[in-house]
């Protein structure tokens, strides 16, 4: 895949990290964000014969113009977009692929076709304001084809749905070349943002995570394997067992995580859930001025 050409992703009062894209195997490619901060997501691109599929799009035009100029270097149509879940740092930048069929789960169909909060997303990602205006008038596509069970899409990739960050997480499998791309089921290095998760359900599907591919491409942060996984199954379990008091998250290898500011949300949300309380968390509310 080609290197992106980062000279024209400066848009915006700051500019946007150069990403860094990482050959998995024969056809298979991660666009790795840098730092995996808030709205700097991954995204994957997969080569069969019939054509291309993407996972994930990116948010803002900064970041998907790029990537979809790098895509198209690759000389072949883009025949899928598959979408690992609905956060808009995931499905930004779904008119990039216009031609493309669009698959995901029903919440995200569901959510897609509901107007966006871009006021709360300036609040929770202020550097993105002015791009945020943009994609509010270029706005984004909507699900074409729903999947609510184990598919495979083409030759080469095998959705999985697998529900923790949120409800309607899916997953990419591309077995020959022992490669997951696992959406923010996975986050390595930075500290997993659960508003909408069950983190108690989160840990025990990352335990199916780790046995699927060798090679896990995370919703953010850098790509990993089954140490990077057993690490952050391990977060969500001190999460829980926090019962809601994030001070109580005992020192580990998190320390040196970034966006550790998801710990109150991260600790709310399981002692919401423990209580039988399926709302969004009070201290998420306040991050994007709702509260």
């Amino acid at each position: 895949m080609p290197q992106p050409d980062a000279h024209n992703a400066d848009r915006g009062p700051e500019p946007t990290p150069e990403p860094r894209v990482e050959q998995l195997g024969d056809g298979v490619y991660a666009w790795i964000q840098p730092h995996g901060d808030d709205g700097f997501a991954n995204a994957g691109v997969i080569v069969d014969d019939d054509g291309i599929t993407v996972i994930d799009t990116l948010m803002v035009r900064s970041q998907w113009e790029v990537f979809a100029r790098s895509v198209a270097r690759l000389g072949a149509p883009v025949r899928r977009v598959l979408l690992t879940h609905a956060h808009i740092d995931q499905v930004g930048g779904t008119k990039a692929f216009k031609n493309a069929a669009v698959y995901g789960s029903q919440q995200t169909s569901d959510l897609l076709d509901q107007p966006m909060n871009f006021e709360a997303y300036k609040t929770f990602m202020p550097r993105f304001a002015d791009e945020f205006d943009d994609l509010a008038g270029v706005g984004t596509r909507t699900v074409t084809h729903v999947i609510d069970a184990p598919a495979r899409i083409s030759a080469r990739a095998e959705v999985l749905p697998a529900p923790g960050h949120t409800a309607g997480d899916l997953m990419v499998l591309v077995e020959d070349s022992d490669v997951c791309f696992a959406g923010d089921l996975c986050s390595f290095g930075v500290t997993p943002l659960g508003f909408q998760g069950d983190p108690a359900t989160w840990a025990d599907v990352l335990d199916v995570v780790a046995e699927l591919a060798e090679t896990i491409v995370p919703g953010h942060g850098h790509v990993g394997g089954a140490q990077d996984v057993a690490d952050l199954r391990a977060y969500l379990r001190v999460c829980v067992e926090a019962n809601g008091d994030p001070s109580a998250i005992p020192p580990g290898p998190w320390d040196s995580w970034r966006e550790r500011r998801h710990d109150a949300i991260n600790v709310e949300r399981a002692a919401l859930l423990a209580h039988g309380d399926d709302q969004i968390p009070p201290s998420m509310l306040r991050a994007i001025g709702l509260a």
